[in-house]
């Protein structure tokens, strides 16, 4: 059951996020599920996502409908979209979450290298938000939640083009929220700060990382998934509805 706020308007709402089978994703696709709304994922993580669409039916909400597929693929990517919205209807909200943080050194980095990431981290953001626009408008609004990092806000070494394209992720809600302002369509940034994913802890949280951690965050304790999900939940209701072209920390003050 969701220990969230819960928001009236989401019930029914037609939601798309990418990489929702693991960490942060799962959490919003688990909490939109709680919320009432009909959810509709990607990911290229086949086993978890499908273990995550039966543990939400087992509570109760409507069952995810999950496919498999590579966002580097924009072609795949929206020929998916189109299906999934073909299923359940146009999408009134779109959370653009996937990305890979993938350490790299500048000197090592090929330009085939620094594509792959742009097309992991960036490219995708920009053509899912070209495919929900026809749907959205003729909705007359909806809401796309893009997600940052602090990554480049604290100067974080060691991944230089991931760094970059969360940069971008700012200038695209920004400059995307202008556009379609006019047609009811509200456009964010959520930018999260550390957060206790299972890919974070099995990789990077090692005893140095716990010291950094304390020092760096204004508020004691972890950041977790469900800390990033309920800026989200906010951001996709109608609670909402005069939010457009901003950023929107969850850090714990890291910032």
């Amino acid at each position: 059951m969701s220990q969230m706020a819960s928001y009236a308007s989401l019930k029914g709402k037609r939601v798309f996020v990418t990489g929702g089978g693991s960490g942060i994703g799962a959490a919003l696709v688990r909490e939109f599920a709680a919320q009432g709304a009909l959810v509709a994922f990607v990911d290229i993580a086949v086993e978890c996502s499908e273990a995550l669409c039966a543990q939400v039916a087992a509570h109760g909400a409507t069952a995810p409908l999950f496919r498999h597929c590579d966002i580097t693929d924009i072609p795949a990517l929206q020929a998916v979209m189109a299906e999934l919205a073909g299923r359940i209807g146009d999408f009134d909200v779109l959370v653009n979450n996937a990305a890979n943080d993938q350490r790299h050194q500048l000197e090592n980095v090929t330009v085939e290298y620094w594509n792959e990431r742009i097309a992991i981290n960036q490219r995708p953001m920009f053509f899912t938000c070209q495919s929900v626009l026809e749907g959205m408008k003729r909705k007359g609004g909806g809401s796309i939640i893009n997600v940052s990092s602090i990554s480049w806000h604290v100067k974080g070494g060691g991944y230089p083009a991931y760094a970059t394209s969360k940069a971008a992720v700012v200038g695209l809600t920004r400059g995307l929220a202008r556009d379609l302002g006019a047609h009811g369509i509200r456009v964010n940034t959520v930018t999260p700060g550390w957060v206790m994913t299972e890919r974070q802890i099995e990789l990077w949280v090692d005893d140095a990382a716990e010291v950094e951690i304390k020092k760096n965050q204004c508020l004691p304790g972890k950041l977790m998934p469900a800390h990033i999900a309920s800026m989200v939940m906010f951001l996709a209701a109608d609670d909402s509805a005069m939010c457009t072209s901003q950023e929107f920390i969850v850090d714990a003050g890291w910032c």
